[in-house]
């Protein structure tokens, strides 16, 4: 899994420098169980960053979608807010 990330970072790391010019604004999608603990340790990660937030409930209220918009400095940034918030039990990052 380790190496699997890895590359995965990498490859948005590459699709990022390639695709913006940064500063630039980036919006982070997550998923997670509805509970309130995990959705507000998400939106601490982006807190004094002048992030918009909006959440939404899925159908049944099980899950929670979180998009974050927000401005980032560079793909580096960007990479760091995912490996922060990666150690949330079942985030799906989007």
């Amino acid at each position: 899994m380790q190496s699997n990330s890895e590359e995965f970072f990498k490859r948005l790391h590459d699709e990022l420098e390639q695709t913006s010019t940064w500063p630039s604004e980036y919006l982070f999608k997550f998923i997670v169980k509805s509970e309130i603990n995990k959705i507000v340790e998400i939106k601490n990660n982006f807190d004094n960053l002048g992030a918009v937030i909006k959440t939404g409930a899925s159908k049944n209220g099980n899950y929670t979608s979180i998009s974050v918009n927000v401005v980032m400095e560079n793909p580096d940034e960007v990479i760091k807010k995912y490996l922060d918030v990666s150690h949330i039990e079942g985030i799906i990052s989007l």
